[in-house]
């Protein structure tokens, strides 16, 4: 598979867009959930399966005691 190079720029939110090129190669779909994996300088964008995401949601849902106002606020810069 040929290397596909893409760039994209960070809001003033730390959000970005996930470039076309790289949306098509990893067959992204909205809705879809990523996995970024960070080695040294380096950052790997995976698609995340879809049975992970899955599981991950319904996890996400036994985890209220983090997701007071007070959280949100805590987190909101990183």
């Amino acid at each position: 598979m040929a290397m596909i190079r893409a760039f994209s720029k960070l809001t003033a939110k730390s959000q970005t867009t996930v470039p076309k090129k790289v949306r098509e190669a990893l067959q992204l779909q909205p809705g879809d959930a990523v996995v970024y994996e960070v080695q040294g300088t380096e950052v790997r964008l995976s698609k995340l399966p879809k049975a992970d995401a899955t599981y991950l949601r319904a996890l996400q849902q036994t985890l209220s005691e983090w997701d007071s106002a007070e959280d949100t606020a805590a987190f909101d810069d990183l």
